[in-house]
């Protein structure tokens, strides 16, 4: 990690004026903290998953301090909160897996000169693929809870489609950028996304920036005004979703045939999304109830109000119990208890009764939190920052087994940005989903490169990509 005297004096006179406009302290702390995450992440091989990742993971922890520094807008949480430890704490696991990721992603470096072919399937297998999937999209997610010793492989096999979907993406922004195909895959994304029962439309917008990012120009102002038009796109669909959610939550639950019918839902949607927006008033009160539920620090701050002055820190209990739930697969131990749900440490730590496992509801708690109650400070930032370093070494070592360029990047990304960038998972189902997709995913995708690399020489790979997508993509070197 290296810091360049711009680098450094453009931070300065950030943070300086930060705090000139804000006169919150904790504003320019919590930008420095993001710069310096940045700049331990940031890997060497072009991609920009684990900088991505990390910087929403921080947006959950500061959110609510940005907006209420910049805009002068205060959310319930701030309101009812004292809410500047939680997010001390929430920027220390941030700085603490950040620089485990750093360590990680050096224990293992790539020196081989094997060769590593850019394609592993031609343009056409892709769409195939992407068209097959999406004509199963959700249907094993339907499935998964009617086998429970198999579910986690199921819903890591349905997180794949992702990969599917990037590559596509990826695909449609070399040599040139498609921006129409892009627009088109990513709208019909959107539509599935939106028109399912929760927010489906985040990950679509995301691999389509970190697609995008991977080619982006800075002084092309076409890439620059793309780059806007996608994150404002993201702001609105997430307004827009909180705006209606309720209502069409309410109506996918209570209504046979709207459930049944996406055309239904994709009409119900639209009216719904309509009428919000032609309603100015509730604009803002909306954009509020974001940042309020994107800002992870409520029920944890509540919490650290109450340990250890009324509970006494677990030692450990609860990231022991999170490690001894993965090394005890469901596949080979059925009868394996059901984890506690997240809203049961809620109420018993937080002390306010939220909803729960009785209503099919759990309110996320979050690692940081569950790493205090067992340790307290400073020892709680030592698992998170060990959870850095498996989260590293895996990176660099997937990197270096998958030897086609297009495969190891949609598994990299897929993978680590869905292990990674959530503040307010719990250490169970952050662990859980990391070692899922490790085995479930990454096994079969180095086999699979493993078989491609053996047929090669005998069948390669023709790309029947559209004219403007066959010129040759030089190696990019991880």
């Amino acid at each position: 990690m290296r810091f360049k005297d711009l680098e450094i004096v453009a931070a300065g006179l950030i943070g300086l004026s930060s705090y000139l406009i804000t006169g919150d302290v904790l504003v320019t702390v919590s930008l420095f903290v993001l710069w310096i995450v940045y700049k331990l992440v940031a890997s060497d091989d072009g991609l920009l998953v684990l900088p991505l990742a990390m910087t929403f993971h921080w947006m959950q922890g500061t959110i609510g301090v940005l907006y209420l520094g910049f805009l002068g807008r205060s959310v319930k949480t701030a309101n009812d909160t004292d809410y500047q430890p939680m997010v001390l704490i929430a920027l220390g696991c941030n700085l603490a897996l950040a620089a485990g990721i750093y360590l990680g992603l050096r224990m293992r470096r790539d020196t081989d000169a094997l060769p590593r072919p850019e394609h592993a399937f031609s343009f056409g297998q892709i769409v195939a693929a992407y068209i097959l999937t999406v004509g199963f999209e959700g249907s094993i997610l339907v499935i998964a809870p009617m086998y429970p010793t198999i579910r986690q492989i199921l819903v890591t096999i349905d997180f794949a489609r992702l990969g599917i979907l990037y590559l596509l993406l990826r695909r449609l922004t070399t040599p040139r950028i498609r921006g129409e195909l892009i627009a088109l895959v990513v709208a019909g994304e959107v539509v599935l996304g939106i028109t399912g029962f929760f927010a489906g439309f985040r990950e679509p917008l995301v691999l389509a920036a970190l697609a995008f990012l991977e080619v982006f120009d800075r002084r092309n102002k076409r890439h620059v005004a793309a780059l806007i038009a996608l994150s404002v796109a993201s702001a609105v669909l997430a307004i827009v979703w909180m705006g209606i959610r309720s209502q069409y939550r309410r109506e996918y639950l209570e209504v046979d045939q709207f459930a049944a019918s996406r055309s239904a839902r994709v009409d119900r949607v639209r009216d719904l999304s309509g009428d919000f927006l032609n309603n100015t008033e509730n604009l803002w009160a909306t954009a509020d109830a974001v940042v309020d539920r994107m800002w992870a620090v409520g029920y944890p701050a509540m919490a650290l109000k109450r340990v250890p002055s009324v509970i006494a820190h677990t030692d450990g209990a609860i990231i022991r119990a999170a490690l001894l739930h993965i090394v005890t697969p469901r596949v080979f131990f059925p009868n394996k208890p059901e984890m506690p749900s997240d809203s049961d440490e809620v109420r018993k730590y937080s002390g306010i009764f939220v909803a729960g496992r009785e209503v099919n509801t759990s309110i996320a708690f979050g690692y940081s939190i569950e790493s205090y109650i067992d340790f307290g400070l400073p020892w709680m930032f030592v698992p998170v920052f060990l959870y850095g370093v498996f989260v590293g070494f895996c990176y660099a070592l997937f990197r270096q087994l998958i030897r086609h360029r297009d495969l190891s990047v949609a598994f990299l990304t897929v993978t680590f940005w869905i292990s990674v960038y959530i503040l307010e998972r719990s250490w169970a189902t952050m662990l859980g989903i990391n070692v899922g997709f490790l085995v479930y995913l990454g096994a079969p995708t180095v086999l699979l490169d493993r078989f491609l690399l053996i047929r090669a020489p005998a069948q390669p790979v023709v790309d029947d990509s559209p004219p403007a997508l066959v010129a040759a993509d030089q190696y990019r070197a991880p």
